[in-house]
């Protein structure tokens, strides 16, 4: 199995707040820097994605992709590539933990990412690093500013 990246943030909101953005994926645009937009393809029974189409633009790396999600009780969503441009893999996770009185979430990322070009392992780990860093960052700054929905 490839290496994969994962870093993990404290964000002051329960755990059903933050997955609420998690899986707002119409929105995705308006918080995350480089998805530059999003469409839900296909629904799970209770209505969670299912496939989601993402174009990105995380500057050396443009893709127009499709991943599959996995939800995994309230608390754990995964996902891995359909079919992209540029990704021969995508493999991620975000996992939520809540912290204290549970009105606190430890958020870990973990993200495995295969290009088709080829690119030295060293720094495809800096671009996942790159990548999860700013995704926490921008989950941390729209759940606490209360912009959820």
């Amino acid at each position: 199995m490839a290496e994969h990246t994962s870093s993990s943030i404290t964000i002051e909101a329960a755990p059903a707040e933050v997955m609420g953005v998690i899986s707002d994926f119409d929105r995705y645009p308006e918080w995350t820097g480089e998805v530059k937009q999003a469409e839900v393809i296909s629904r799970d029974t209770e209505g969670r994605a299912e496939q989601v189409r993402l174009v990105l633009d995380a500057g050396a790396i443009k893709d127009d992709h499709t991943l599959a999600y996995t939800w995994n009780g309230a608390n754990q969503v995964s996902w891995t590539l359909v079919k992209s441009q540029m990704l021969r893999a995508i493999d991620g996770s975000y996992t939520l933990t809540p912290v204290g009185g549970g009105d606190r979430t430890e958020v870990t990322y973990r993200l495995t990412v295969d290009v088709k070009i080829p690119m030295l392992g060293m720094i495809k780990r800096k671009a996942e690093k790159v990548i999860i860093d700013r995704a926490l960052d921008g989950l941390k700054k729209r759940v606490e500013s209360g912009q959820t929905h």
